[in-house]
């Protein structure tokens, strides 16, 4: 081996050797440089820069035009492996051939997000594929697989999961705290991260902004407890962007930087993404950790050889070998099989929520196609931009004929009138690129309305508006040109956005009430529309309008509902507005606006279907009783109107299923940082309620049969069988679904739990026989009394259906084995988080590194129950392990010691208080806290 060609570009040697190779190559301060997100090039070695971090949730985003899948939750939605997986290679092969072009475009991919749809109110909702972890794994291992490749050595992409752990809430992320107790941890939030790593296909993980009992995410133990002991390979972690700063800045988790980066490095940080693409900052923290022993180059080189390890799978250093290098934007881009298969993955995103027969349209009827949406190609935070585009309005155009399909919006026509005259729009000539120029929509961050148009004005010809009430008060206004009023970076008030859109929309306004006309409000500012000689701008006061109503959308609905044979009403949400990352919605009432649209079609025609495209779930519980039909689906992407015509048109029968519960309204929800799902109810896991749409749920046009369920355990393994007939006339998808449930459990078990499911084409008349392999460790819960995942002997039920409501068949099965017996306190003691119930408790970090200690709320008295604690012949001491301050009361059937737990000085110094104590047997143990004591440890001795 030469100089030129030193062993870490030999390919014939381990991977391993080459990675120790490269690494003992690097000064320490070319090493502390790779921690930083933009790892700058090692021109004396000829190691590129790199940058880890690519957006790609379905499709590559932010680098300009690409195919545009439907998104995840859409993904979500089709329950089909075989076509995610294909969404994955293409996307994937995408990002290869355009970093052919554009070095930009990075092939660490930050995708799939993993986290659970726990609450329909969560503003990410549309990023995620499912309530459930076995539905999200399998579509996320599918996802992975197909951006990874199939090739055993070099990877197509390096997928990184997002967000680790337990991230639902937008509210106050980077502060806020989830409480999630050891069942919920590793029955729920673990295991979609868990399957999809174990499947292979993933190089690493994104810490979420928020904390998870008490700590936050980028220290998280799990990091290592978990995480690195489910593979082998050296799978990479990268932070979120600004995080590492966070945890100074706005949580105030440590004093300092420096000690903060080393904590994040320790537990198992390998990128930091801060500051931009200046590395300067975070390097010179890690340098400043370094230089206060608080880590050492071990810390250093443990990280950088697993980010290494990425590289290395990428073919980074293997150019000729890499299977995946030559892919070009000729083979790779845009091809028109990524156009059929994003068509086909739109179709397969359409779920039938009703149907009394008014579905599919037959052709030669008039249509009205109304409602905000009906013309409109929406896209979301982490789309890239389009290069085809089809609404529902030229979908049913192109598929029933344009002169058949009549279009009302239903946008409020209005003028604005000040003191100085009426609004103006002037001229701006051709429409551009959304909120700015095409270079600036390569960064989403940079958006902003553009300058090159001249501001709102004020005269004697007043300018007709469009505007829409998204709900909440939150208005856009459009031109008769079709571009949005926008504020740019200059304060002036433009008719210049194709869309509203970007980091902070600036598309978007409110009315407050004032001096008999009202004020405009710009969301994005917080200031107010003023209009001077120059134009309109923002300003801290501003000017008050008279808004003159035109036409009322609703009345233009009302007309073109009249003349039509049936009407299709399209409402939803743009997902920049009132939901979506950094803002969590307020309901799930559909916006004001849009239901008048729907009661004035329906008033006008009865044959009405409601189409919901929208990233998230709706309650309309008066829609589902007075409709004949209504459909849901996520925004389909570049295909999305086209889709929907073949479904409506019945070209396709419609085979979604909901990735998540429909509710009948807010009532039925806890609060969005409720995190207990076992507690609180949560999913169709746990809720006792009866929904508007289970889980799972989805007609079709044909009709189904299930017969012949059989189950048996052979080994470790239960095998299931059932047969599917389509007994309809039309050909059809169906999603079969196995759900399993314990009958006499020991602990609160779902009511039906997800462990199988599979989408089959029919044939009218045909049959198949289907069968599923259900490890016997699915049917378990995690043991809190003894620290372990267990399976209960006892009887088990395999539920066979078309939804987790609508079950077709059942198998009992007899499970053997040893029974978990009660809690060994006398050995083991109470850790505090592992309660069987709880009240007004929260659970927070025991110190800054590991465990767990409990709480009471604020002003509250905490609560905990333990089931089942075993103290033998006798127990004549307690001890409690507590800090702050407080009293903790434990009670048993006939007895109760109080412990007074003196200030302890600070919230992780730690005392223990004993008494005596007396209890023999098995018995529950309840235990009131009262006052700021944080409880980590109940022990006893005989």
């Amino acid at each position: 081996m030469t100089e030129q060609q030193p062993p870490f570009r030999d390919p014939a040697l381990p991977r391993g050797k080459r990675i120790d190779d490269l690494l003992a190559r690097l000064t320490l301060d070319e090493r502390i440089a790779m921690l930083h997100q933009f790892a700058p090039a090692v021109e004396r070695l000829g190691v590129a820069a790199f940058r880890t971090g690519q957006e790609a949730l379905h499709g590559v985003a932010w680098m300009g035009p690409a195919t545009v899948f439907p998104q995840a939750v859409g993904l979500g939605a089709s329950w089909n492996e075989d076509l995610v997986r294909r969404v994955g290679e293409a996307v994937g092969t995408e990002a290869r051939a355009m970093r052919t072009r554009d070095d930009r475009v990075g092939l660490n991919v930050w995708a799939p997000t993993v986290n659970l749809l726990r609450n329909p109110l969560w503003g990410r909702g549309e990023e995620g594929y499912s309530e459930d972890p076995a539905l999200t794994s399998a579509i996320a291992v599918a996802y992975t697989r197909g951006l990874r490749g199939d090739d055993p050595r070099y990877w197509r992409t390096a997928p990184v999961l997002k967000h680790w752990l337990a991230h639902n809430n937008e509210t106050d992320r980077s502060t806020a705290s989830a409480s999630v107790r050891p069942r919920v941890l590793h029955e729920y939030d673990l295991r979609a991260f868990r399957d999809t790593v174990q499947a292979g296909s993933v190089a690493g993980v994104m810490p979420a902004y928020n904390l998870v009992n008490g700590r936050p995410n980028h220290l998280s133990p799990y990091l290592r407890a978990q995480l690195r002991s489910w593979t082998d390979q050296p799978l990479m972690v990268c932070s979120d962007a600004g995080a590492p700063s966070n945890l100074v800045d706005s949580e105030h988790y440590f004093d300092t930087h420096e000690e903060a980066s080393a904590a994040a490095l320790k537990a198992g940080v390998d990128s930091f993404t801060d500051h931009g693409t200046d590395s300067s900052i975070m390097v010179g923290r890690l340098r400043g950790a370094l230089e206060q022993a608080l880590i050492d180059e071990s810390d250093i080189d443990a990280a950088v050889r697993r980010q290494l390890a990425v590289r290395f799978s990428l073919g980074e250093f293997d150019p000729e070998s890499d299977p995946y290098a030559g892919i070009t934007p000729d083979q790779g881009f845009d091809t028109p099989e990524h156009r059929a298969l994003a068509q086909e993955a739109a179709e397969q995103c359409v779920v039938l929520l009703k149907n009394d027969g008014l579905l599919p349209l037959p052709g030669g009827q008039r249509i009205a196609l109304v409602g905000l949406l009906a013309d409109e190609c929406k896209l979301d935070w982490y789309s890239g931009t389009l290069m085809h585009r089809s609404t529902p309005l030229d979908g049913l155009r192109a598929r029933f004929g344009a002169g058949l399909v009549m279009h009302a919006e239903g946008a409020d026509r209005v003028r604005l009138r000040t003191a100085a005259g009426w609004l103006q729009v002037p001229e701006s000539g051709e429409p551009g690129q959304a909120g700015g120029s095409t270079e600036a929509a390569l960064d989403p961050a940079l958006l902003a309305g553009r300058t090159d148009l001249p501001p709102l004005t004020c005269g004697d010809t007043p300018s007709e508006l469009a505007l829409i009430d998204w709900g909440g008060g939150v208005l856009t206004l459009r031109a008769a040109d079709g571009r949005y009023l926008s504020v740019a970076d200059d304060g002036f008030v433009r008719a210049s956005a194709d869309q509203p859109g970007g980091w902070v929309v600036q598309e978007t306004f409110s009315r407050e009430e004032h001096a008999g006309g009202h004020l405009l409000k710009h969301t994005g500012t917080g200031r107010y529309v003023s209009v001077a000689a120059d134009g309109a701008k923002v300003a801290e006061h501003g000017d008050v309008f008279e808004i003159e109503t035109i036409e009322r959308g609703a009345d233009a609905v009302a007309r073109a509902a009249a003349d039509a044979d049936v009407v299709i009403v399209v409402a939803g949400n743009d997902p920049h507005i009132n939901g979506r990352e950094t803002e969590d919605r307020t309901t799930l009432a559909l916006p004001a606006h849009q239901d008048s649209l729907l009661r004035a079609a329906h008033a006008a025609n009865p044959r009405t279907a409601l189409v919901l495209c929208s990233a998230y779930p709706y309650a309309v519980p008066e829609a589902d009783d007075r409709l004949p039909a209504l459909l849901w689906t996520a925004h389909g992407g570049q295909a999305a109107g086209t889709a929907l015509a073949r479904v409506l048109a019945g070209d396709v029968s419609p085979a979604g299923r909901l990735p998540q519960t429909w509710y009948t309204s807010d009532a039925e929800l806890p609060g969005l940082l409720d995190y207990d799902i076992i507690g609180s109810r949560q999913t169709y896991l746990y809720y006792r309620g009866t929904p508007l749409y289970p889980f799972g749920h989805g007609l079709s046009y044909a009709s189904f049969g299930y017969a012949d369920l059989t189950a048996e355990r052979e080994g470790e393994a239960v095998q299931a069988e059932f047969t599917v007939t389509n007994t309809g006339d039309v050909a059809a998808d169906e999603v079969a679904q196995l759900y399993a449930r314990a009958v006499h459990p020991s602990v609160e078990r779902p009511s039906r739990e997800l462990v199988a499911h599979r989408r089959v084409h029919l044939a009218p008349g045909a049959s198949q026989r289907l069968s599923f392999t259900v490890p016997v460790s699915a049917l378990g819960h995690w043991d809190v009394a003894h620290g372990r995942w267990s399976v209960e002997p006892g009887t088990y039920e395999l539920l066979a259906g078309a939804s987790s409501t609508d079950i077709r068949a059942v198998a009992k099965l007899a499970i053997d084995g040893e029974p978990a017996g009660p809690r060994p306190v006398l050995t083991r003691g109470l850790a505090a988080a592992d309660y069987d119930e709880q009240h007004a408790t929260e659970i927070v970090d025991r110190t800054k590194t590991a465990g767990d200690a409990v709480t009471p709320v604020t002003g509250a008295t905490g609560e905990l129950l333990y089931r089942r604690c075993d103290f033998g012949p006798a127990a004549t001491r307690a001890g409690v392990v507590a800090a702050g301050e407080g009293t903790v009361e434990l009670s048993l059937p006939g007895s109760t010691v109080t412990f007074r737990i003196p200030p302890t000085g600070g919230l992780y110094e730690y005392t223990t208080v004993e008494a005596g104590f007396e209890a023999s047997g098995v018995c529950d143990v309840r235990l009131k806290l009262r006052g700021p004591v944080r409880l980590a440890h109940i022990g006893f001795s005989g």
